[in-house]
């Protein structure tokens, strides 16, 4: 049993911070968390850790991750061979973790990586977030799933999973599955980047036949099901389906909010704004001029992205955190720009932020109710913080800031030194040699 006190408490809650606390967990389950004085006795043999004023929050919910992108262009997903994936997914679970995301719901893998990667993560073998693992990308014929022109294809397994017909449907769903998939991700409608005429946002790539069988395909076998949804007819047809993650859901008319409010006790939306906000920072390394298509697109996207964000709050709707994090313009290892967004574009508090982040991700991830806040009988997550993220968001953001993060109990600390833990310097090698030969003298 081990005693976290001297502390300040955020225990998921927005509304709810205690200056002087304690958390008590034993083994991977939080025993007691809330004011120091109500702290329960404690066995004399239990481990006392003063927290030294430190600010201790339950572990975050990355909800839309893409561990194996690698950094590289939105429109060179698949074009990096399998070992160069894996590798830099091993370094990217870590980063995950050493922010201080503990939990992840994979958008979508490339290739068959997620799932090795789970694996690894549950047995020990890779220090990473628990992990609902995505698979390959399911969509239409010239979807946003399908990014490269006839006359250019790749031919290897990596991105999309390209389907057209209920039986071509079914059977992609029933192969992620044999694959160890937990979430089966689908791009209904497209992106406004996409390479070629293909599908934009608005519309739709799959009748309703096609997404119906998909998710009730998946739904049978024990997966979840994510969406790329951006406009309104997508986000309607989402919810009438059973999707049960809709990305984006940037353009909401009066008929979709209805739907989404009606099954906001199942459903659960992730703007995912990085993308758009960093595109219209760095458009022009991308070739676009001010004023193109792209670039007023987006534009426009974030504005009506802020108006349904508003609407889903007033209405009751889940909104989380999560972010597209993995290209280029918003690497791995900056998934707390997604709190300050929050803040920024969409007017939550910085307990609302948190909040997203914490109480409503472990909702989305685990609905038994397990994960994501602190209290007595929930899994052991939490962030050890440096300053107090709820008088300054940013602070998540800075590797300096995170002293050490709990996963199932298991505690962790230099996870986002960029030096290996097992590099010694000659001094250090010198202190160890003569430690070993007085232990051998004796």
């Amino acid at each position: 049993m081990i005693t976290l006190h001297n502390i300040s408490l955020f225990n998921g809650h927005a509304d709810q911070f205690c200056q002087d606390a304690a958390v008590v967990f034993n083994g991977n389950e939080i025993v007691y968390a809330g004011p120091a004085k109500q702290r329960p006795v404690i066995e004399d043999d239990a481990q006392m850790i003063d927290g030294r004023g430190c600010f201790v929050m339950p572990g975050m919910v990355e909800s839309h991750a893409h561990l194996s992108y690698t950094n590289n262009g939105p429109l060179e997903l698949d074009k990096a061979p399998v070992e160069e994936v894996m590798i830099k997914t091993i370094q990217n679970a870590r980063v995950m973790l050493g922010s201080g995301f503990t939990s992840a719901i994979s958008f979508g893998s490339v290739h068959r990586v997620d799932a090795f990667l789970k694996q690894g993560i549950e047995c020990g073998n890779v220090l990473g977030p628990r992990l609902l693992a995505g698979g390959r990308d399911i969509g239409s014929t010239g979807s946003n799933a399908d990014l490269h022109p006839d006359y250019a294809q790749l031919k290897i397994d990596g991105l999309g999973m390209i389907t057209d017909g209920p039986w071509e449907v079914r059977k992609a769903v029933r192969t992620l599955s044999k694959n160890g998939v937990d979430v089966v991700k689908v791009m209904i409608d497209g992106e406004l980047i996409s390479s070629g005429g293909g599908i934009k946002p608005g519309v739709l790539g799959f009748t309703d036949e096609e997404l119906e069988v998909l998710v009730s395909e998946a739904h049978h076998r024990g997966m979840r099901v994510a969406c790329h949804a951006r406009s309104a007819a997508a986000v309607k047809q989402a919810v009438r389906s059973g999707v049960d993650f809709i990305g984006h859901a940037n353009y909401l008319d009066d008929e979709a909010l209805e739907l989404l409010e009606a099954h906001r006790d199942r459903v659960f939306v992730g703007p995912a704004v990085a993308w758009e906000i960093t595109f219209l920072e760095h458009y022009q390394s991308f070739g676009f001029e001010t004023g193109s298509r792209e670039h007023e697109g987006y534009a426009a996207e974030l504005e009506a992205t802020q108006v349904s964000v508003k609407r889903m709050r007033e209405v009751g709707i889940r909104v989380l955190v999560g972010g597209d994090y993995g290209l280029n313009i918003t690497p791995h290892g900056t998934y707390a720009k997604e709190l300050e967004y929050f803040t920024e574009y969409f007017g939550f508090s910085a307990g609302e932020a948190l909040q997203a982040a914490t109480k409503h991700g472990g909702e989305a991830f685990m609905p038994d109710g397990r994960l994501g806040t602190l209290e007595a009988g929930k899994i052991a997550d939490m962030v050890i913080v440096k300053g107090n993220p709820l008088e300054d968001i940013t602070l998540l953001q800075y590797a300096g800031n995170i002293r050490a993060v709990v996963k199932d109990g298991e505690i962790y600390s230099g996870l986002l030194d960029q030096g290996s833990p097992y590099r010694q310097t000659a001094g250090q090698l010198d202190h160890l040699l003569k430690e070993s030969l007085c232990a051998a003298d004796q």
